[in-house]
């Protein structure tokens, strides 16, 4: 994933985008970078690694190098950016937030129409910002490069770009995978993935730009370049999962649709006497807690939490490199409250099961500090599918996901033809899948929420959502 935050101002705009670039810190955690443009200097640029500093601390001395009426910020899990551009089309910065699954298809097209050399990464592997840049910059005119890229990616790519002149062009992903909001404020406008960002920076909401659209932002008013298309497949992770609680998305609270989405949890198990002996509703922080107060409120069991993330010292357990260090850490970062551990059937609920890892060590961790029973469950569908468009659930390998390789362990390769049947709890598969991942990871009892109620939570139209992982429909 990642995220951006971009401002053109009459005045300065490079404390906006910074504070509104760290807005964005949960988004990603290995790169972070900035670009401004002032008349006197033209277009800077700073990258730094975040992987074991939060953004703040890495930039902290950027007022002292840098400077700008119009500036653009992103934080990446993957690849350095912005990056600082010279084209026929003029010189720009750019930032590009999504995934590219045909890459090398694309660089092969660049370079049969008579385009020059990558800079090649560790592994041979070309920035994605970078091939972007190179595409957009075979056409004549920004919004023509754009619509070009927009074309050809197989994938997801939202792009903003800072101009050498200081204006920035913002252009949402072809389907609107990503949100991409306009705020305005007394002294300009500015475009972020997170909206509360420009709230809490004085800015007021303006718009949301729609699926493909292409606008340009000056400090006087934004301009569209090019419409939005009519087919969206907006990211129902977006509320489950990784937007953040306060963020508002095509007109939805993240936070509220994860109260709505547990109490719909909890009006399944109550209908099938699913919850029956559970002491306290429990979240797994951070995100699965909205989703645990809502079946807490919807169920009349009372809502506790018997841990607590110690953060501190270790914000984020991925931080560290090594995989036995962010095991370490996870498991350090976890204090429990005993008085409400010891002796009680506890009722989890989890924003989603990936590859069911870290779960595994929570549950032991409280079995050892003395819990009678450990039920869970997951506010999302099974992930059968590893995401292709924003590389939430991306691995070397879609074995890598719980619900597959139970699959794989219940039926072979057979089981693949029946994943449909696996998502759905009323099915013997689906039966069977609930059961075999409750004796590999010892919980007492385990249910998934259904797509049905993941979009009735969501509360747009089916034909409007991206839900790729857990259907493998696109």
């Amino acid at each position: 994933m990642g995220g951006y935050f971009g401002a053109v101002c009459h005045g300065d705009a490079l404390t906006d985008v910074f504070f509104g670039t760290d807005y964005h810190s949960h988004l990603g955690t290995k790169r972070a970078g900035l670009a401004s443009y002032a008349r006197e200097i033209g277009l800077q640029r700073e990258i730094h690694n975040i992987e074991n500093s939060p953004f703040r601390t890495r930039f902290e001395h950027i007022f002292d190098e840098m400077r700008g009426s119009a500036a653009i910020g992103c934080i990446s899990d993957y690849y350095p950016q912005p990056l600082l551009i010279n084209s026929k089309i003029g010189s720009f910065a750019i930032c590009v937030t999504g995934a590219i699954n045909n890459s090398e298809e694309l660089i092969a097209m660049y370079q049969s129409m008579g385009g020059g050399h990558f800079n090649a990464m560790t592994g041979g592997r070309v920035n994605a910002t970078e091939l972007v840049a190179a595409l957009i910059g075979t056409k004549d005119s920004f919004v023509e490069g754009i619509r070009f890229v927009q074309q050809v990616v197989k994938g997801t790519a939202s792009i903003l770009i800072l101009k050498d002149g200081g204006a920035i062009i913002a252009a949402r992903d072809r389907l609107g995978r990503l949100p991409m909001i306009i705020g305005r404020g007394e002294d300009g406008y500015c475009v972020t993935f997170e909206p509360f960002a420009y709230k809490k920076l004085g800015y007021k909401d303006e718009k949301e730009l729609g699926p493909g659209e292409i606008v340009e932002i000056t400090a006087d008013g934004v301009t569209q370049l090019a419409p939005p298309g009519e087919e969206m497949r907006v990211c129902a992770f977006l509320w489950s999962y990784y937007g953040y609680p306060n963020a508002t998305y095509e007109g939805v609270n993240v936070e509220s649709m994860r109260y709505r989405n547990g109490g719909i949890l909890a009006e399944h198990d109550r209908e099938v006497g699913n919850c029956e002996g559970v002491d306290y509703v429990c979240g797994v922080p951070d995100s699965g807690t909205p989703h645990a107060i809502g079946y807490a409120n919807a169920s009349d069991i009372p809502f506790a939490r018997p841990y607590i993330k110690y953060t501190p010292t270790w914000s984020r357990s991925f931080m560290p490199v090594s995989q036995a260090d962010r095991k370490k850490i996870a498991k350090m970062k976890q204090i429990p409250v005993h008085e409400l551990i010891r002796d009680k059937s506890l009722l989890f609920v989890d924003d989603s099961i990936v590859r069911g890892t870290q779960l595994k060590e929570t549950v032991d961790f409280l079995y050892q500090n003395g819990a009678k029973a450990i039920h869970m469950r997951s506010a999302c569908p099974p992930i059968m599918y590893s995401c292709k468009y924003l590389n939430f659930s991306n691995s070397t390998s879609e074995m890598d996901l719980l619900a597959r390789r139970t699959v794989m362990e219940l039926e072979g390769d057979e089981g693949f033809n029946h994943l449909e049947e696996y998502s759905d709890s009323s099915t013997e598969r689906g039966k069977r899948l609930r059961e075999k991942i409750c004796e590999n990871l010892h919980f007492d009892s385990l249910e998934f929420q259904s797509l049905e109620g993941v979009i009735k939570a969501i509360g747009l139209d089916a034909c409007k959502l991206c839900t790729y992982c857990w259907n493998g429909k696109e």
